[in-house]
């Protein structure tokens, strides 16, 4: 009886391991709405979910790039106006929001949805000067 009870309690213990979303969880999840992502406690940027598996991103500085996402490999890929070498990612849903790890250079990013950053995603249009 102890021993089921300690493998209950180690059960219980440990962090839940979520599975990566693919496709049409991520887009389920996404399409419509304004994901703003922070890192290590600090503002990241923001994206809109568009249809058709469009985006547009921000990394809250007013300059916006539109792109569009698909599913490869099990990982979620990004290619924007000004990069055209897809941006590869895992997301996890959990507690309250997404985790996002970024899988071209694995262990080197990794973002979290933010319920409310106090920013807004504004994007200021072509810049224009001499």
């Amino acid at each position: 009886m102890m021993t089921r009870t300690l493998i209950f309690a180690a059960l219980f213990a440990a962090p839940l391991a979520a599975e990566p979303m693919d496709a049409d969880a991520f887009d389920a999840y996404t399409k419509g709405k304004t994901l703003f992502f922070g890192a290590g406690g600090a503002p990241y940027g923001a994206e809109v979910y568009l249809e058709n598996r469009r985006v547009r991103w921000s990394f809250l500085d007013g300059d916006c790039k539109d792109g569009y996402w698909y599913e490869q490999a099990g990982n979620i890929c990004f290619v924007y106006e000004d990069r055209p070498d897809p941006q590869c990612w895992t997301f996890e849903k959990r507690g309250g929001g997404l985790i996002a790890q970024f899988q071209n250079e694995p262990g080197s990013l990794s973002l979290y949805e933010a319920q409310d950053l106090g920013e807004e995603m504004l994007c200021l249009g072509p810049k224009i000067g001499v």
